[in-house]
């Protein structure tokens, strides 16, 4: 059996398969000991044509199409025909850096050794806007902000982020892989990384698996996609009855302050919204509030319909 799996989901991701392709196959780990399968919801964009070439070169890129209903359902096709023990998640935007997969692959492997063999691992991921930006922070390590200190080990599930994380496929399969009731943007993995922790499947972080996240998002789609987050908070905490989850979501009453203000304030919001372009505190404030939007629509939906 393989020792490790990577599973990429994908949709009309073309231009960044391109790189995060070979930099996979670049890895410093035995090429006989993992493989990559792309979960491609039927990309139309040269996605087919592209694998097959570089398939021709590595027998074991798997390309595995389908109709898949979202990332949840992709990445489950993926566990379901993977054959590595451990199950590596990355994205068709994220480029590894040589030693990602043996990092995972250690990480698991000296948890073990010290009797904890059921747990999940997080590695770093950067988020870069361009190819120079990589380049920089590849080449540069000082120049990286990571997201946790090095010196963190273990992780809540609200940081389990299925761009760099690895998880035994035995306990996929037994925990019924990712909740494809998540169609929409956000959160099927942190749902996944709360049923972990529930299971007893400790959460750790290994800063040396790094991988670089290339996917600028323009300040107006990403509004509509912490809306979408919003939404995806109440499907959880309709699956997840739990108040930790409520309050880490964000989504009590006192956490939804700054959406009845800016409602109740519609020339404040328009001001927040042209400064949000070019300033950092009211991009931060009005994607808040369009999380907050989300929440509130699905919840008055939900009151709605019952």
């Amino acid at each position: 059996m393989t020792d490790l799996s990577v599973v990429i989901p994908t949709y009309n991701r073309l231009e960044t398969l391109r790189w995060v392709i070979p930099s996979l196959f670049a890895s410093d780990l035995e090429a006989h000991r993992y493989e990559v399968i792309v979960a491609d919801s039927q990309s139309d964009d040269g996605t087919t044509e592209y694998l097959a070439e570089m398939a021709a070169l590595h027998p074991h890129l798997r390309h595995v199409p389908g109709p898949y209903s979202g990332r949840a359902a992709a990445r489950n096709a993926g566990i379901a025909v993977a054959q590595g023990t451990l199950v590596l998640f990355t994205d068709a935007d994220i480029i590894a850096e040589p030693g990602l997969l043996r990092r995972h692959l250690q990480a698991h492997a000296a948890s073990a050794a010290r009797g904890h063999r059921r747990v999940a691992v997080v590695g770093m991921e950067l988020q870069v806007d361009s190819i120079e930006t990589y380049e920089r922070l590849r080449d540069e390590p000082y120049r990286r902000r990571p997201l946790h200190p090095s010196r963190r080990r273990r992780l809540d599930w609200l940081y389990f982020l299925t761009g760099n994380a690895s998880v035994r496929r035995e306990d996929l399969v037994e925990l019924g892989g990712f909740d494809e009731h998540f169609t929409g943007y956000g959160h099927e993995d942190l749902e996944l990384g709360f049923r972990l922790i529930r299971q007893g499947i400790s959460i750790l972080y290994e800063p040396g698996a790094v991988n670089y996240h290339w996917h600028p998002v323009p300040y107006d789609e990403q509004r509509q996609r912490m809306e979408l987050a919003g939404r995806s908070t109440i499907r959880f905490l309709q699956k997840h009855r739990s108040f930790e989850a409520q309050v880490k979501l964000g989504a009590t009453a006192p956490s939804l302050m700054l959406y009845r203000v800016l409602h109740r304030l519609p020339r404040l919001r328009r001001w927040l919204e042209r400064r949000g372009e070019r300033t950092g505190l009211a991009r931060t404030l009005i994607y808040q509030y369009a999380y907050q939007c989300g929440i509130v629509a699905a919840l008055a939906e939900r009151s709605h319909s019952s």
